[in-house]
């Protein structure tokens, strides 16, 4: 990780849950990082607690509705005039409505493509053209995916989740073969984690806690902090070497 102290990196979704361990673990690692959300309460307060436990890094939070693409621009620009610009790029955010395909609502089908797709898209696309503008030839872009991007979950709840990280997934195998075809030594990684101690299961479940509860409590779940170590143990793999894909799971978890 040596080689990424005082370089810049953009985590979105970073208030809360995998986005702020990610974020937190960068910071510790010397970067500056900038932590977008909706809702930056949460990212203020990480930044002074990375400050208080002396990381060489810092956190810079930055509010964003990423649903919108003229906010996302607008970070993007103010990136570039403050610190020229995203060498890594986390796209973290995501999010889950319980919409089954045959009788869900289109509005929560739109939010669920407008974040975890378009999105990543987005952010993905103005993150090369900062690199490119810049000669950064050492980039990377990770994907925060999930196991459901790679099996289709038995639960009508999550089947069009499921369907945007499949998304996810193709998403990526696509950057990399257009960055490979750029002849650039930009690199692209996709990390899908099973499930994760976080507050996204009461989000998703948000109109019943015990049913959220559950989740969590059927198994030794994953933790942030794990796919946070996955994060800098990819960021950290030598330049000539290309992690394409990591999966991580409980043991207990049968899919």
């Amino acid at each position: 990780m040596e080689r990424w102290k005082g370089r810049v990196a953009l985590v979105t979704g970073a208030s809360v849950g995998i986005g702020a361990a990610v974020a937190r673990a960068l910071v510790q690692q010397g970067m500056r990082v900038v932590g977008c959300a909706r809702n930056v309460d949460k990212i203020e307060k990480l930044a002074a607690e990375c400050q208080s436990a002396g990381y060489s890094g810092t956190l810079i939070p930055y509010k964003c509705d990423l649903s919108n693409e003229e906010e996302i621009l607008s970070m993007f620009s103010a990136i570039k005039t403050l610190h020229k610009g995203v060498d890594v790029c986390i796209n973290n955010a995501g999010l889950a409505h319980n919409e089954p395909l045959l009788s869900g609502k289109t509005e929560g089908w739109r939010n669920m493509i407008d974040v975890n797709v378009l999105a990543l898209s987005i952010c993905t696309r103005e993150a090369y053209k900062s690199m490119k503008e810049r000669n950064v030839d050492d980039g990377h872009i990770i994907n925060i995916n999930s196991m459901g991007g790679h099996r289709v979950v038995a639960s009508a709840d999550e089947h069009f989740y499921c369907a945007t990280k499949y998304a996810v997934t193709a998403l990526t195998e696509g950057i990399r073969q257009e960055l490979r075809e750029a002849n650039t030594h930009i690199r692209a990684t996709c990390i899908s984690p099973g499930i994760v101690e976080t507050e996204f299961a009461f989000r998703h479940h948000n109109s019943d806690p015990e049913k959220a509860a559950a989740v969590y409590e059927s198994m030794k779940c994953l933790k942030a902090e794990d796919i946070a170590s996955a994060v800098t143990f990819v960021l950290g793999a030598p330049p000539h070497v290309q992690i394409g894909d990591v999966q991580m799971r409980p043991l207990d978890q049968v899919l």
